[in-house]
């Protein structure tokens, strides 16, 4: 992304036409899966455009096979781009630049869609009431640790306002024609990418609307170790390009400052300090909490004791894990220089 335009003006005519967009990496075990769930979609695709990124496993040989398929049974037509080396914003700007709809929606490797969810998410568009719309995300969990994850990590619908809601790439469809006028996707950030573009849209298109009914499930990260590695990138894309500093300014004088203090004190001095800890734990886990008590569905007794005991641990890591990646990022910024997005 290295140029922006202004606010779009006028009224334009609503846009017919719909291509979904996906970038793949090595996800041969996912990817027919994501293909299924689009061409059951209630309100069918237009065109899939899919752009692969350099795969080893597989993929573009079961992207091929299942385009041949589709086109005998007369399904949704999917488009293969290879781009080796690309990065995701790199791969989706590809796609982009190859749909032939006017309206984009952008989903990605590793995710089901429910059914409504095409119909759902563009029908705002369609219908001329906003330049582009936001879909839902929502855990699509395997066991106690992944059940716990997506409860600390993944809002309710309910906890969303849709006033300042800003969507993930998971769920997401936009005018191609404002894609195209803000640069679309910043290549230069790995992580992150869909926020910076979100931002940047938002100057030109306004607050999208908010499809709560177009969701995307997808499956978290399987162990702690893959999840510390997914915040420490996503800390490390805050970095690179500039975002929240103040939020991440609060975290290292959560964690540096005001937790070992008020251990200091009620060690030293009087152990009435450590309600304050214990008072700080209970703020950080209430919201988690309550929503794995909504979605721990059916987990045995054990699982959700499991589960339960995950929290504290998958909250504390997230943050170490941000907390390192952040300073990785600005240390990136500085050396690299990026463009100037807002």
């Amino acid at each position: 992304m290295t140029t922006t335009s202004g606010p779009a003006v006028g009224p334009t005519a609503p846009p017919t036409g719909v291509s979904v967009i996906a970038t793949v990496f090595n996800e041969a075990g996912t990817v027919e899966a994501l293909l299924d769930s689009l061409a059951a979609q209630h309100r069918p695709p237009d065109e899939i455009v899919v752009v692969d990124g350099g795969s080893t496993d597989g993929t573009v040989a079961r992207l091929r096979a299942w385009a041949g398929a589709a086109a005998a049974r007369r399904g949704p037509a999917l488009r293969v781009v290879e781009r080796p080396g690309a990065n995701i914003a790199a791969g989706r700007n590809a796609a982009i630049a190859a749909a032939r709809g006017p309206i984009v929606a952008v989903t990605d490797a590793g995710v089901r869609l429910v059914p409504g969810w095409l119909g759902d998410l563009v029908a705002p568009i369609e219908a001329g009431a906003a330049r582009w719309a936001a879909g839902f995300f929502a855990s699509d969990p395997r066991g106690a640790f992944e059940t716990a994850l997506g409860a600390a990590t993944l809002p309710e619908v309910g906890e969303i306002d849709p006033a300042r809601f800003l969507p993930s790439s998971r769920s997401v469809a936009f005018r191609k024609d404002d894609a195209e006028a803000i640069g679309g996707y910043p290549a230069w950030l790995d992580y992150g990418e869909d926020l910076v573009f979100d931002l940047v849209l938002r100057q030109r298109a306004g607050q999208p609307a908010f499809a709560p009914t177009a969701v995307a499930r997808f499956r978290p990260r399987p162990t702690l170790g893959a999840f510390a590695t997914q915040y420490y990138r996503y800390a490390r894309g805050d970095g690179k390009a500039g975002l929240w500093p103040r939020r991440h300014a609060v975290r290292y004088a959560t964690y540096v400052g005001a937790g070992p203090a008020l251990a200091v004190l009620s060690i030293a001095h009087r152990p009435a300090w450590a309600l304050g800890l214990a008072a700080g734990l209970v703020a950080m886990l209430a919201r988690p909490v309550r929503r794995l008590v909504h979605q721990w569905g059916d987990l045995s007794l054990p699982g959700r004791a499991a589960a339960l005991l995950w929290l504290p641990l998958i909250r504390v890591t997230g943050d170490v894990a941000k907390m390192v990646g952040y300073p990785a990022g600005l240390g990136w910024r500085r050396a690299h220089r990026p463009p100037r997005w807002r």
